[in-house]
């Protein structure tokens, strides 16, 4: 007789399926609201909707931002405590990197965040090409600056619509995806792809920047500041926004720090912190730009930190696309970078060091090691990588920015209103395929 013929499954039924019944022992040691007893041979749980309500809202609900699961308890339309439940989108990308070579887990990025897929590709090339000493031609660090800019302003885009579609704004969603539409175009252009990019390689770029899309972007920098001045003119001093988020889900920088927020949700908060100023990559310390602030900590000053961000991005696409030098686009190092595709069609070298790249990829010293971040849309997107001297990685752990705004997200929704939820999830922007990875 087998197990299951030995397994009474009318026993599961006196009990919650072992998930729920986990979040919500997380519930109890975290708050004890939840009060437990046994009675005969079943767990019981004294009524909590006598006085209050036990709410789940998602994992499948358009207003949380992806599948995540809010589990909250209600007093009226006060949230009296909150446990936020992740891992629906969970694909093992992490462990997935170590089967892996460096170059073949390029697509996997684009899947993180995937509102800002070009950050990301520069993240995992820029801690690769530290790990194995790869020095990256100037005119590639340039282009890279240039796209990562232009997926910021695409990520912050779509915040914006949506968020302002949570409060009631739909007009501002449909003109918001009217630009994200042309920022698209600009990356079929330039990477091939519209959304999941992979354009940058190991030691460089997959293809340099047609005439036809410097074109497409320097028509974009010079019209889109005059399109924020626009939304600036229909939203700074809009009664009806200003009501409905000033004050709503403040932190102050002392809560923001202890809860590890990240990005945008740490400048509203008065915490000047931003990777591109404090620890430079790629010619970010050639170009000159501010770090927007505010103070307030609630959910209008985030918005402001992010108008702010899309406009200090144009201003850096403006220098890059001055600055930009002549040059390659790839390391001059056939078993350290793909060759271009002009060698590998017609050099019998080329195709030789394409095969055996793509085959065995490089190799960094065994036992190195190295931790290197970005500042994404989100904030800080770090890549932590130890090598075994193979061309796969032997270990990956990515620091996600989403990951660590959400832990502040509970922090904020205790005490708020029932219609402030929406809100607040809305304003620290994030994206459950970066934190479930």
């Amino acid at each position: 007789m087998s197990i299951i013929d030995n397994f009474d499954f009318k026993d599961t039924l006196q009990f919650w399926p072992r998930h729920n019944e986990a979040l919500y022992k997380r519930l109890e040691s975290k708050h004890a609201w939840l009060e437990e007893r046994r009675r005969g041979d079943r767990v019981q749980l004294d009524d909590p909707l006598d006085s209050e309500m036990v709410l789940n809202i998602g994992p499948q609900h358009p207003a949380t931002h992806g599948v995540l699961r809010c589990a909250v308890k209600l007093d009226g339309e006060t949230i009296k405590k909150c446990v936020l439940d992740i891992g629906y989108l969970h694909r093992g990308l992490e462990k997935l990197a170590e089967s892996k070579t460096y170059q073949e887990f390029m697509p996997y990025t684009d899947r993180l965040d995937y509102l800002c897929p070009y950050s990301n590709n520069v993240g995992w090339c820029l801690a690769v090409e530290k790990l194995a000493g790869i020095e990256v031609p100037d005119r590639a660090q340039w282009i890279r600056m240039l796209m990562s800019e232009l997926s910021r302003i695409s990520s912050h885009l779509l915040w914006l619509g949506v968020a302002l579609m949570d409060a009631g704004a739909v007009s501002l969603f449909l003109w918001t995806f009217q630009y994200r539409e042309d920022l698209y175009n600009i990356f079929d252009e330039v990477a091939g792809a519209r959304l999941t990019v992979s354009h940058s390689r190991i030691g460089g770029l997959a293809s340099d920047i047609s005439d036809t899309g410097l074109a497409l972007i320097r028509d974009f920098a010079g019209t889109f500041p005059a399109v924020i001045a626009g939304w600036e003119k229909l939203l700074n001093r809009n009664r009806i926004w200003i009501d409905r988020a000033a004050g709503v889900g403040v932190l102050t920088s002392e809560e923001v720090v202890e809860l590890g927020m990240a990005g945008s949700n740490l400048r509203a908060s008065g915490v000047a912190y931003d990777i591109r100023r404090f620890e430079p990559y790629l010619k970010y310390d050639e170009v000159d730009f501010i770090i927007p602030i505010r103070e307030e900590g609630d959910v209008l000053a985030r918005y402001f930190v992010r108008m702010d961000e899309m406009k200090e991005s144009v201003k850096i696409i403006t220098q890059c696309l001055e600055f930009m030098p002549e040059g390659p686009i790839r390391a001059d190092d056939a078993k350290r970078s793909y060759p271009s595709k002009n060698d590998v069609y017609y050099s019998m070298e080329g195709l030789i060091h394409d095969f055996m790249y793509t085959d065995a990829g490089i190799c960094p010293p065994k036992g190195a090691e190295v931790y290197h971040a970005v500042e994404a849309a989100k904030g800080e997107l770090g890549f932590y990588l130890q090598s075994d001297g193979t061309g796969s990685p032997y270990r990956v752990s990515i620091k996600a920015p989403s990951f660590s705004s959400i832990q502040g997200l509970e922090y904020m929704m205790e005490g708020a209103a029932m219609g402030d939820m929406v809100l607040l999830i809305g304003s620290i922007d994030p994206v459950l395929g970066e934190a479930d990875k």
